[in-house]
C-alpha cells in the first residue's frame, strides 16, 4: 500500500470517528437549549432536570469531540501538504474563520454555562446556552462551506499554479454549500432527536423518572419526525444539485452506467463494476430516475461510461452507503412516526420502548454513509475537477503513515470506549432530584 492511499485510509478513520461526536454536538445544544427556556418561562422543574440531565451528557461528548477533531486540521499539513498549498488561499481562511469565530464562541460560553449554574442570573445564563447552540451551528455553518468548496470550487481563479480566492461571498453562499449545509445539520438534530427519545424510553420502560421522560418523550417524538420527513425531502434536492454539478457521483450512487433520457429507476438492482453494467436490475419504474434528477421525467441523465475509467469513483461503495443511507431514512420516518402516534402515553407500547433505544446508533451510522457517499463518490478528485487525490498528498513514506495510524486507532479506541462508558453511565443514571440542583 502506497503513501496516498494510507494517508486516505487514515483520513478516512479519523473523519468517521470525529463525526460521531459532531452531529450530537450541535443537534443536542438546541434541545438543551429549548429545555432550559421552556424551564425559565414555565418554571416546570421537570424541565431543569432535563436540561442539566442532557447537559451532563453532552460535556461528555463535546470535550472527547475536541481532542479527536484537533488531529484533521494537522493532517492537512502532515499529510496533504501539495493540497495545502494549491487551496491554502480559499480553503485555510474558512477553517481560520471558523477555528478564531465559531468556535471560540461555542466553547468560550460552553465554560459560561457549565460553571454560571447558580452563578449567573436565570436570563444570562440561558443566553449563554443560546449562544452555544448558535455557536456549533456557526462552526458547521463554515466546516460545510469549506468542504463544499472541495465538491464545487468557484469564486477563485488559477495563479502561478494555486487556486486564489476572487469572490468570497460566492464560496460562502454557493447553492451547493446551503442545500450541503441544511442537509448535514438536519442530520444533527435527527441524531440529537433519537438519542433524546432512545434514552427516555430507556427509562420510560423501566418505570424510572416517568414524569420527566413523557416530557422529553413527547418532545423529541415531534422533534424526530420533523426532522426526518424534512430530511428526505431535503436529500430530493440534492439530488437535483448532484445532477448538475456532479453527474458522475449522481451516476455512481445509482449504479447508473449508459447516458440516456427518460433514465428509469431500479428499486432492486446490483452494479457489476467489471463488466460496465447491472447484473440485477428489477421493479423498475420508467423515467423515474430523471425525474428525481431533473424534475423531467425526459430528461439526460449522465452515465458513469461517458467518463474515462480513471475519473469515476469507486461504484460499489457509493452504490451501496447511498442506498443504506435512504434505506435507514424511511425507517426513521417509521420509528419516529410510531413514537408521535404513542407521545402521550408511551408506556402502553412496551415493544416500541424496547426498541427506541436501539435506534440510538442509527442515525450515526446513517451519517458516516452520508460522509461516504459524499467523499468517496467525488474521487478521484480532492478538489472536484481541479486537483487529483493522488496529486494532492504529502511526500512522505507509507511507513511514516502506517505508524501513525496505528497509533490514531489505538487512542481513538480509547477515547471512544471512555465515551460509551460515561455516556452509558450517566444516562442510566438519570436525572438529578430537584433539590440537588439548585436555582
Amino acid at each position: 500500500m502506497d503513501a496516498v492511499f494510507l494517508s486516505r485510509l487514515q483520513f478516512a478513520i479519523a473523519t468517521y470517528f470525529h463525526f460521531i461526536f459532531v452531529p450530537l454536538t450541535i443537534g443536542l445544544s438546541l434541545m438543551i437549549a429549548i429545555f432550559q427556556t421552556t424551564w425559565y418561562r414555565t418554571d416546570d422543574a421537570d424541565y431543569l432536570r432535563l436540561t442539566k440531565f442532557f447537559g451532563k451528557l453532552f460535556l461528555i461528548n463535546f470535550a472527547i469531540g475536541i481532542v479527536t477533531g484537533i488531529t484533521l486540521e494537522f493532517q492537512f499539513g502532515t499529510n496533504w501538504s501539495r493540497y495545502s498549498m494549491f487551496v491554502g488561499d480559499i480553503f485555510g481562511s474558512l477553517l481560520a474563520i471558523e477555528a478564531s469565530v465559531a468556535f471560540f464562541l461555542e466553547s468560550t460560553f460552553i465554560a459560561v454555562w457549565f460553571f454560571g449554574w447558580n452563578r449567573l442570573p436565570k436570563k444570562l445564563h440561558l443566553v449563554s446556552i443560546w449562544l452555544v447552540a448558535i455557536g456549533s451551528l456557526i462552526s458547521a455553518y463554515w466546516i460545510l462551506v469549506a468542504n463544499s468548496w472541495m465538491q464545487n470550487p468557484v469564486g477563485y481563479v488559477i495563479r502561478d499554479g494555486r487556486a486564489e480566492l476572487t469572490d468570497f461571498f460566492a464560496v460562502i453562499f454557493q447553492p451547493y454549500a446551503l442545500l450541503k449545509i441544511a442537509h448535514t445539520v438536519g442530520a444533527t438534530y435527527l441524531t440529537a432527536g433519537f438519542f433524546v427519545l432512545g434514552i427516555s424510553a430507556w427509562h420510560l420502560l423501566r418505570g424510572s423518572h416517568a414524569q420527566v421522560f413523557r416530557k422529553a418523550f413527547a418532545f423529541a417524538s415531534v422533534w424526530t419526525l420533523v426532522f426526518s420527513v424534512f430530511l428526505v425531502a431535503q436529500g430530493h434536492m440534492n439530488a437535483g444539485s448532484l445532477a448538475d454539478k456532479q453527474p458522475i457521483k449522481l451516476a455512481a450512487m445509482e449504479a447508473h452506467w449508459e447516458t440516456q433520457a427518460g433514465a428509469p429507476m431500479h428499486l432492486l438492482q446490483w452494479p457489476d463494476v467489471d463488466n460496465e453494467k447491472n447484473a440485477i436490475e428489477a421493479f423498475t419504474i420508467p423515467k423515474l430516475l430523471s425525474f428525481l434528477a431533473w424534475h423531467d421525467g425526459n430528461a439526460e441523465v449522465q452515465g458513469l461510461k461517458s467518463v474515462p475509467l480513471a475519473d469515476r469513483p469507486p461504484v460499489l461503495p457509493t452504490f451501496l452507503s447511498f442506498r443504506a443511507m435512504v434505506g435507514l431514512a424511511f425507517l426513521f420516518i417509521l420509528l419516529s412516526a410510531w413514537a408521535f402516534i404513542n407521545r402521550n402515553n408511551p408506556g402502553q407500547n412496551p415493544l416500541m420502548l424496547k426498541i427506541l433505544p436501539w435506534a440510538i446508533p442509527l442515525p450515526y451510522i446513517a451519517n458516516e454513509l452520508g460522509w461516504t457517499v459524499a467523499e468517496v463518490g467525488r474521487q478521484p478528485w480532492i478538489v472536484y475537477n481541479l486537483m487529483r487525490t493522488s496529486d494532492a498528498a504529502s511526500p512522505i513514506s507509507s511507513g511514516q503513515v502506517a505508524i501513525s495510524s496505528v497509533a490514531f486507532i489505538l487512542v481513538y479506541t480509547l477515547l471512544g470506549a471512555a465515551n460509551i462508558y460515561l455516556l452509558a453511565k450517566y444516562a442510566r443514571k438519570g436525572p438529578e432530584d430537584v433539590h440537588e440542583i439548585g436555582y
